[in-house]
Parts: C-alpha cells; structure tokens; sequence
C-alpha cells in the first residue's frame, strides 16, 4: 500500500510552505530516515526524511510551488510491496502565446491525461518556447510528472529545424546590404520565485523601516591590541578547545559590557512600556544557503571566548547548509553584523525588530593615525551602532560604542570587567 508523503509541522502559526529540491526522484530507493525533500517556510527550512526504507512512487509538488502544512506532496511504495501504476493525475494544457513582445501563459483547460495531451509546463519553459515561437509538444518532459521545465525548453528551441525547400523565384532579389552583427550580448532573464526566508527577511527589513525611529552613529577602533593578543595565543587556544581564535568573540564580550553599561540598547519598545532585559542573547548574522541568518547566542554574558567561538563555528556550518533549528533563529536582544569579512568600509545596518540596537562590523584597513603627537599606522576599523531613538537617546547610543571601543583597543577590560 503507498505511503501519503505529507508537508510536516514546521513551526508554530506557519501554515504554508514552499517545496525545495527534491533529494530523490521517482523510481529512487529510499532507507528510513533518508532526506526526501526539503521543506522551505519563512523561518528555517527542514528536511523530510523518509518513513520506511522503499521506493519513492510518485512526486505531486515540484520544486519552488507552495503547499500546505498537511498536504500530499508524493508517494512512496514501502520495501517488499508490490508496486502498483498510478494513473496519471489530470494534466493542466497551457496555450503560449506572445501580446506585445511578452509571453502570456493562456487559458488552462483540465483534460484526463492520454499521449495526446502536452504535459505541464512550468512558466519558465513556457516564456522560453513563447519567445521561440515554439509548440509545447516541440518538447520532452523531464520534470517530476512529465513535466517541461526550462531546461526541457531550452534544449528544444536549440533543435535546428528541418530545412524546407524553396520555390525559385521569378525574379532574381536585389542583393540586401549585410547587417552587422548587434555588439549586445545575450539579454536574458531568469525568473526565481523568492523563497519564504527571504520573503521574511524583506517584510521584518521594511517594517522595521516604517516602524522604529532608526538612527547610525559612528566610530572607529585600533584592532592593534586584539591582533597582537590574537597573535600570542591563537595556537596554544585552537590546541586547547579546538576552535581558532576569532576577533568575533571578543566583540561579543565587549558588546555584552556595554550592553550592561547601557541597558537602554538592550531593552524593547513595547507600548505603553519599555521592557529591559538582563540578560543578553546576542544574534550573530551569518551568511545562509537561503540568505542572511541570525542564530542567537542565548545567555551570552555567561559564555567564555571558547564558547562563544564554537557556537559561531558551528552557526556558521549549519546555516551554509540550511540545519539551523527554528527555535535559535527566534529571539535575541542584540544583534551583531559583520559586513567587513565581505569587504565593507562602511555600512548602516539596520536593526532585526523587535529589538533596539545593531552593532555593525567593518573591514580592517591599516590607515595613517595620530598617536602622541605621531603619524603612524594603525590596523583600523570603523563601527556602526544603529538605534531605535524611541528609546535609545544619542548620548547613551556614543556611550555604548565608546565602550565596545574602549573594550577592544584595551582587552584586558574584558578580563577585569572594568
């Protein structure tokens, strides 16, 4: 008997979701516990393992279409069945046409699937084949049911045509002057539905836009003192705690010293009310295989330098991978960026709401600096506190970056918590 693949739990409230790649295809083995499909929400995406060891029988929902929380998306035959045809599900035809130099998907009719009816075509391959003047069954489908993906287009609009043969004229044509090649290159464009996170990455960016009263002060620190620890112990700690020595951990700290100094950065706007924390869960925005990602350090005041560099390590390798788990993307009280690992002199991030403050991280560059009355050169790098002003006054926003300033150029204030 085939067994229901259905859309699973994803998180709370999320009713909708959006099918990733498929990791195997109709007619693959599968053992128990084998990744399937991965499932895209607004908040992480998850993988759906397989029940039972079988086979996978039939996929219902491709890549980049929505389904519901629930829903049948495929079958799978358990190991030892037999496995039984399926008929194949009624088919939607879709007429290309072009109006005015686009490509019109036209009216969809419903027929019972037979040889005679094309497969479907995905709205990519249809633009393709409607820009080619092409016919839909111009195609072969090898999408999940058939299906004409862009590719399947591609391919046959590459197809050179059968040359038909040519009446003579009557009369002999004048010859037309030669036209010179367009020094253009090709103009194509490719259509990429947006996946939930990054929908939501947009939404949350665009409300907190609208909705906090954002504004950037700036700083610069001397990373000499960090780069010179750094450089002392970076062996004897990765021989230790099997972790290398980033600069990030000690930014966390000195984040977390001025959060304490200033609460009023660590604190939401809940009206009629300001809520303070204290206690720090401090988001670290990484780079994700969907788009940015803010795992939180919870309790970050208690974590030591090893610990925070292994949470980050680990936040790092799991994000790049899509394994983050939706309860440590949710939260946080504080939010670091680190844009300098990507080449940026300077930025004005903007915050993750609900919370009040993001701490944004630049390139090091060595730039001439007075010091004591001397031109010298010093690895520097600028920073960027932006703020919620409904709550954080500009006094308290330049104490809190002059105390992470202060931190980092003297880490020894780390240690003694002064």
């Amino acid at each position: 008997m085939a067994l229901e693949l259905k859309v699973p739990e994803v998180g709370e409230s999320i009713t909708e979701v959006m099918i990733g790649g498929w990791k195997k295809r109709e007619g693959e083995t599968v053992a128990t516990d084998d990744p399937i499909v991965e499932i895209e929400s607004d908040k992480a995406t998850v993988e759906l393992p397989a029940p039972t060891h079988g086979t996978i029988t039939r996929i219902l929902k491709a890549s980049g279409e929505k389904a519901v929380v629930g829903e049948v998306i495929g079958y799978m035959e358990p190991a030892g069945a037999a496995i039984q045809p399926t008929p194949a599900p009624v088919q939607p035809v879709v007429d290309v046409t072009r109006k005015d130099g686009r490509t019109d998907i036209g009216s969809v009719q419903m027929s019972a699937a037979s040889p005679a009816v094309p497969p479907r075509v995905m709205p990519a391959a249809a633009r393709v084949l409607g820009e080619a003047g092409a016919a839909a069954s111009a195609a072969t489908g090898t999408g999940p049911g058939g299906r004409i993906t862009k590719a399947d287009a591609v391919a046959a609009v590459a197809r050179p045509a059968a040359p038909a043969k040519a009446a003579p004229p009557a009369v002999k044509p004048a010859a037309a002057p030669a036209i010179a090649p367009s020094a253009a290159g090709a103009r194509e464009e490719r259509y990429v539905l947006i996946s939930p996170i990054r929908r939501k990455i947009a939404e949350r960016l665009v409300e907190a836009q609208h909705q906090a009263a954002l504004l950037t002060t700036f700083n610069e620190v001397d990373m000499s003192a960090v780069m010179a620890l750094r450089a002392k112990f970076k062996d004897s700690f990765q021989e230790r705690y099997g972790v290398k020595l980033g600069f990030m951990s000690f930014f966390v700290r000195a984040a977390v010293e001025a959060l304490r100094a200033v609460p009023q950065v660590n604190a939401e706007f809940r009206d009629p009310h300001i809520v303070f924390r204290d206690y720090c869960d401090i988001g670290i925005a990484v780079g994700g295989g969907k788009g940015l990602v803010v795992p939180v350090l919870r309790n970050a005041e208690t974590l030591s330098f090893a610990q925070v560099e292994q949470a980050i390590g680990d936040f790092a390798r799991r994000a790049a991978d899509n394994k983050l788990k939706l309860e440590e993307l949710q939260g946080g009280t504080f939010t670091i960026s680190n844009g300098g690992v990507y080449g940026s002199m300077m930025s004005t991030p903007i915050i993750n709401p609900p919370q009040s403050g993001i701490l944004g991280l630049h390139a090091i560059q060595d730039r001439p600096m007075a010091v004591n009355g001397q031109v010298v050169i010093r690895p520097m790098m600028y920073l960027a506190l932006t703020y919620d002003h409904r709550l954080v006054d500009g006094r308290e926003a330049v104490t809190f970056l002059k105390r992470v300033k202060d931190s980092i150029e003297d880490p020894s204030r780390l240690l003694l918590e002064v």
